[in-house]
């Protein structure tokens, strides 16, 4: 039995080698990745590992399809859709370029000890504080106890925000393979019309996403979140608007407005900045996740040639 992973990517070489390095240590035995603006070197040392498929989304690749979606969370749907036809695997999952899956116990070992009526099995995220990239704090999996637990946390902001997160609480996917009438979205999976058939929690793996590591991610990532990313206006608010809920896009630009980048930079550090009392917060709620990463060092040890 094997595993393997789908991402759209566009990112920097490093960035890229840093995902597909980490996950090829993990024990991933096919890793497709899709260069969503194709660089030739990045390309070329992607190609030259064996247990990557790698495929450049340019005008001849979108010309096998309808048409190029302008969206770049449709790409990355049709691009997963087109990977699990395809997959030399038997589990396949889809995430991003900044997220990385970590474990104690073998994935393989987890994958294998499920029942053959479970068709997914969902990765739960815990999003990275901005330190020393050790850090990741995880949420209740119930929106009830999410919210409560997110005011105690962050008295400020805590009540906008589901689980005192910046992106998603939903977490990710991995799909057997195999399975007839199958498409991939970003957090779900439908066979025909039915959604996340026989679901199960990977109860052992977690999905540590880089979101904003730092400051200086975040507000460089921050206007195309707003306009077309994970902060964009058509996402729902946490609480309904009859109770005082405004949607992350709505809170963002309120604060903008009033405080200007001074009042970013307080709601990004009382979310996300990795002090000791932050992290004893988190500690006493059960929510502290610490994880090396050591992404240098996979990416050295697998693409040698890039250092």
């Amino acid at each position: 039995m094997h595993w393997g992973l789908v991402a759209t990517i566009k990112a920097t070489t490093t960035e890229t080698l840093n995902f597909v390095a980490h996950h090829l240590e993990l024990g991933a035995h096919r890793i497709y990745v899709y260069l969503d603006e194709p660089d030739p070197s990045t390309f070329a040392l992607l190609k030259s590992h064996p247990k990557v498929r790698v495929t450049k989304c340019d005008d001849i690749y979108w010309s096998k399809h309808p048409r190029r979606p302008k969206k770049h969370q449709v790409r990355q749907s049709t691009n997963a859709t087109h990977a699990y036809r395809r997959a030399e695997v038997d589990w396949l999952a889809h995430i991003d370029v900044d997220e990385f899956l970590s474990s104690d116990a073998p994935i393989i070992d987890q994958l294998a000890a499920l029942p053959a009526t479970t068709h997914c099995a969902r990765l739960y995220p815990a999003e990275a504080l901005a330190g020393d990239g050790t850090a990741f704090k995880r949420t209740n999996r119930f929106r009830q106890d999410r919210a409560a637990t997110a005011e105690r946390l962050y008295t400020t902001y805590g009540r906008y925000l589901d689980g005192g997160f910046l992106s998603h609480v939903e977490g990710k996917l991995f799909i057997r393979t195999g399975l007839s009438d199958v498409t991939l979205r970003i957090h779900n999976v439908f066979q025909g019309e039915t959604q996340n058939p026989g679901e199960v929690p990977l109860e052992q793996t977690v999905l540590c996403h880089c979101h904003a590591q730092s400051w200086n991610a975040f507000i460089a990532a921050y206007r195309f979140r707003l306009e077309r990313g994970s902060y964009r206006a058509d996402l729902a608010p946490m609480r309904p608007a009859l109770e005082g809920g405004l949607t992350l896009n709505e809170l963002l630009r309120s604060i903008e407005d009033e405080h200007g980048e001074t009042g970013l930079r307080f709601f990004y550090d009382e979310l996300v900045a990795d002090t000791p009392e932050h992290r004893q917060r988190l500690a006493n709620e059960g929510l502290l996740h610490v994880r090396d990463l050591n992404l240098a060092v996979s990416r050295r040890k697998q693409f040698p040639n890039f250092g």
